[in-house]
């Protein structure tokens, strides 16, 4: 059976992640990362650790929903101790990012933003559709839980970042930002991407095309939050036999 390790177990995804592991055939907890006392039960053959260094020796794959801190730690260390990694963090910063591909020179890597199959799809699609209506304006909306510390969200990022390349615009000079204030009419080469903080809403992300006398808008709505768990257990379990790279979402569905 295959042992995964949960970093970051005590969080809202990685309990899912727990709960899920436990139920499924064919796969297992190797170990748990975390630095508070668990409230769940684990078989007694998990290992329950705060050492990064026993957390990635006594698991095959790991799953890693922390904060950008914490997955810049768990890459320093496992760049002496090699493990295929997936990372479904948002929020994270360049350093990080350049860390993710260094480390995917020395064991596979998979990160998304979004572990859901709706959005790699919506991601796809909407590059067509950037493409083919130039003269639209495009505005993304995008609507979290109160309690989401990033903001704009990593999806909504990479849905913008998906449009400006398919239009063939250069990424540092496309203003991406949300309406603040009186900023004058809108520009060109403008996305706007908004967000919505408020409740217990999982995730929304509404990518809008506006042209004159018609609009198109895109909606994927993620109801729960396990969602994101299954699609990094299935992520984790293809992973497991890539030989190193980075890899993305698309990579796992073929496209």
């Amino acid at each position: 059976m295959l042992g995964i390790g949960v970093f970051g177990a005590s969080g809202r995804v990685g309990r899912l992640i727990v709960e899920f592991i436990k139920e499924s055939p064919n796969i297992k907890l190797g170990s748990l990362y975390t630095r508070k006392v668990l409230d769940f039960c684990v078989e007694s053959e998990t290992l329950i650790t705060s050492d990064l260094k026993a957390f990635l020796e006594n698991c095959e794959v790991v799953i890693d929903f922390t904060t950008p801190q914490g997955t810049e730690q768990l890459l320093e260390v496992a760049l002496s101790h090699p493990k295929p990694i997936v990372i479904g963090t948002t929020g994270l910063e360049f350093h990080c990012e350049n860390l993710i591909k260094e480390a995917s020179k020395k064991m596979p890597i998979f990160y998304a933003s979004n572990m859901s199959l709706g959005v790699a799809v919506l991601n796809r699609t909407i590059a067509m559709v950037a493409n083919a209506l130039k003269d639209f304006d495009i505005e993304i909306v995008e609507t979290h839980h109160k309690h989401k510390k990033d903001s704009p969200s990593g999806t909504a990022l990479s849905l913008a970042k998906t449009c400006a390349v398919a239009r063939g615009l250069e990424l540092d000079k496309v203003r991406i930002s949300g309406r603040d204030g009186n900023i004058g009419e809108r520009s060109e080469r403008e996305i706007g991407v908004m967000s919505l903080r408020g409740g217990d809403v999982v995730g929304k992300h509404n990518v809008g095309f506006y042209g004159d006398g018609e609009y198109l808008e895109l909606i994927h709505t993620a109801t729960s939050r396990l969602t994101f768990a299954k699609g990094a257990i299935k992520a984790a379990v293809w992973l497991k036999n890539q030989p190193n790279g980075f890899y993305s979402i698309e990579d796992f569905l073929n496209f």
